[in-house]
């Protein structure tokens, strides 16, 4: 049915790459880009499907993209590469009438700031190169989004209260060791808290606002108020919402560490000279932490991540509750990769298999709660990221 490239071989990569390979029905065409081609092979090996193409690419170059692209000719590209190179890909499918697909939304290089201005400033290029940009198709954001918007074409006439909670009760053995790569990770979490109240944006300092919430088959974890992507389109494209918020949990031992490497400066994102050389600490200290894409083998536990939504149908106030638990363990025996990079490579794999199908197309760009969900829910359902409802209980926030 199509022709995709994937751009990244992390353990994100790793999860899209085999899911497409699953679905040889819609995807007859699959090439994996990366910067280090090695990487693209080893995956085609595990995979073992040797019609899987491998290309070298470094994404932060158009030039050596456009001429990717058109030498494989893509229908789509989905972009697992780096947040900082979403741009660059941006600019390639638009020289080269590629659709687009991603993740996570831009952020540059030299600031821990993120927002989709960026990216939505290229909406009327796409739009009159008719061409579809799906934007944060992972689980959150991507999969939050689509909850959302299932919630509220079947159950509320107004969504006014909106929690995505996200835990990961999963234990890798490691002393620190984040789930995906340490230089996103720690600059998200290390900024300043956000949510969304009453039209304005109310900012908090970093993880400063905590409390307990009970995730289903896992019980009470500490759950950290933090700014999420998701939050600026869905504010946008569910004008009634009053109040939007984003959960996350974290270890206690987790946080000590995180205080320790902000304490000594190891946090950094600026340049510092060492021995002549000029490094960005951050960058070296990812060099040292433990690859995310190695923590499969021993992990144990599962993921939870879900919607708290409370709302008006009918006139009569509801609470709804959507969510999926994934095991570790089961992610690592069917693609070699844990939950957290599963649960972001699954969806993006379904979102290419909507646009591919002819039921995700829309020229421009769009974030994913801006098209139909259904046809979404129910490949999450085959897919390997079933999900669950709970329907007018209490939600604890």
């Amino acid at each position: 049915m199509g022709r995709v490239l994937i751009i990244g071989a992390g353990g994100v990569g790793t999860v899209v790459a085999h899911k497409v390979a699953q679905n040889a029905d819609v995807f007859t065409d699959i090439m994996i880009a990366s910067r280090t081609k090695e990487k693209c092979e080893k995956i085609v090996k595990a995979i073992g499907n040797p019609n899987i193409k491998t290309a070298k690419v470094d994404a932060d170059n158009v030039d050596e993209l456009v001429a990717l692209f058109n030498d494989f000719k893509p229908e789509i590209v989905i972009n697992v590469a780096l947040p900082y190179q979403d741009l660059t890909i941006m600019e390639a499918c638009l020289k080269t009438r590629v659709n687009y697909l991603d993740t996570a939304n831009y952020e540059p290089k030299d600031e821990a700031h993120f927002e989709y201005s960026w990216q939505w400033a290229y909406h009327d290029r796409f739009k009159e190169a008719g061409l579809t940009a799906i934007l944060g198709c992972g689980f959150d954001p991507g999969v939050s989004g689509i909850y959302t918007a299932y919630a509220a074409k079947h159950y509320f006439d107004e969504i006014q209260y909106l929690d995505i909670v996200d835990c990961n009760a999963g234990n890798h053995h490691k002393a620190f060791a984040t789930n995906f790569n340490p230089e996103i990770n720690i600059r998200e979490i290390t900024q300043n808290g956000r949510y969304y109240e009453n039209g304005k944006w109310v900012t908090t300092g970093p993880l400063e606002i905590h409390k307990d919430l009970t995730y289903p088959n896992i019980g009470p974890r500490d759950s950290y108020l933090l700014y999420h992507e998701e939050l600026e389109s869905l504010v946008k494209n569910f004008p009634t919402i009053k109040r939007a918020r984003f959960w996350m949990t974290f270890g206690q031992e987790y946080l000590t560490h995180l205080r320790v490497i902000q304490n000594i400066g190891m946090a950094r994102i600026d340049e510092v000279e060492y021995n002549g050389t000029k490094i960005v600490p951050l960058q070296f200290l990812k060099a040292v932490l433990p690859n995310p894409q190695d923590l499969g083998e021993n992990y144990e536990g599962e993921t939870s991540i879900g919607c708290r939504i409370r709302g008006i149908k009918n006139g009569k106030e509801h609470t709804y509750y959507v969510y999926n638990n994934c095991s570790h363990q089961e992610a690592y025996k069917e693609t070699g990769m844990q939950g957290v990079s599963y649960t972001t490579g699954v969806p993006a794999m379904i979102g290419a298999m909507m646009f591919l199908k002819g039921e995700w197309k829309r020229p421009g760009v769009n974030n994913v709660e801006e098209f139909n969900p259904d046809p979404f829910m129910e490949q999450l359902n085959k897919q390997g990221l079933p999900w669950h409802e709970v329907f007018d209980k209490d939600l604890e926030l």
